[in-house]
């Protein structure tokens, strides 16, 4: 039996302080002249408070980017990532240095609010389907740079992960079909040169899932089928693979598709499409 691609529960140190370090040297750069007004002793408390409902994520990034910028800076969460958060509710406090707290408000909010608007996105989706077995997967559909980030806030969110990459798993399209000369030389090929890593096949008619099924690969992904094939194909497999709906999924398309009995359902619009939640930080 091939792996399971592992999924982004907690996001490491070093992936975390990667992305902090890139966004402050392009906001910092040589300096925050602005900053640079106040006196450099002068100590300051801030609060931060959301303008929306939602679902919170990014707390390592927020703590990387004051970590770096001083450690002097303390910071005191009122919330903890996947939790629900209301407009008005005061997320968390800082205390520290004038010039450190200013500095960072900018990179740290646009971690946080990011990530807590792809979190909200998935908590949406997932609530849809709540009543349903199936799982909903996000995709390589993610800004560049913070594909890690958005797959924590993913998880956050109650939805799953599909492969991170490239290399966590085979991902079979029509044009590797093609190249390789059909579907099972293309899974035969995968299993010689990887054998424990999962092997998917996406396929777009039912003679091609047929195919599939016969080459042994782990999981098909059904590209585009309507709900009247996916119920067909499900019947079909039998359980003897696991099937993953793709292809114009909607909110309002979403429950249908996890009625027909599929394992899972990709959606590029958990990471690609979301909407920043509305953060403000204010001095007190």
């Amino acid at each position: 039996m091939a792996q399971t691609v592992p999924e982004i529960k907690k996001p490491s140190a070093e992936q975390v302080l990667n992305n902090v370090r890139t966004a402050l040297a392009e906001d910092v750069g040589s300096g925050d002249i602005t900053a640079a007004l106040i006196a450099s002793n002068s100590q300051a408390t801030a609060r931060v408070i959301t303008r929306e409902d939602g679902v919170l994520c990014g707390r390592p990034w927020v703590d990387a980017v004051f970590a770096e910028l001083n450690p002097a800076v303390a910071i005191e969460w009122q919330a903890r990532d996947g939790e629900s958060i209301t407009a008005g509710d005061s997320l968390f406090t800082l205390r520290g240095p004038a010039r450190a707290l200013l500095t960072g408000e900018r990179g740290a909010l646009n971690f946080l609010q990011l990530l807590s608007g792809t979190a909200t996105t998935c908590r949406r989706y997932a609530d849809l389907v709540s009543d349903t077995d199936v799982k909903l997967l996000d995709t390589r559909k993610t800004i560049p740079g913070l594909r890690i980030a958005q797959k924590y806030a993913v998880t956050c969110g109650g939805c799953h992960n599909h492969r991170i990459g490239l290399f966590d798993a085979f991902l079979i399209k029509e044009n590797h079909i093609n190249a390789c000369g059909g579907i099972a030389a293309a899974v035969n090929t995968a299993r010689s040169h990887a054998p424990d890593m999962p092997v998917e096949v996406e396929v777009e008619n039912m003679e091609e899932l047929q195919q599939a099924l016969a080459a042994a690969c782990d999981r098909v992904m059904l590209d585009n089928f309507s709900l009247d094939q996916m119920a067909s194909a499900v019947e079909l497999a039998g359980g003897r693979v696991e099937l993953e709906a793709s292809g114009n999924v909607t909110e309002a398309t979403l429950h249908s598709i996890a009625e027909t009995g599929v394992d899972y359902i990709s959606i590029g619009a958990l990471t690609k499409d979301c909407k920043a939640l509305d953060l403000s930080m204010r001095l007190t």
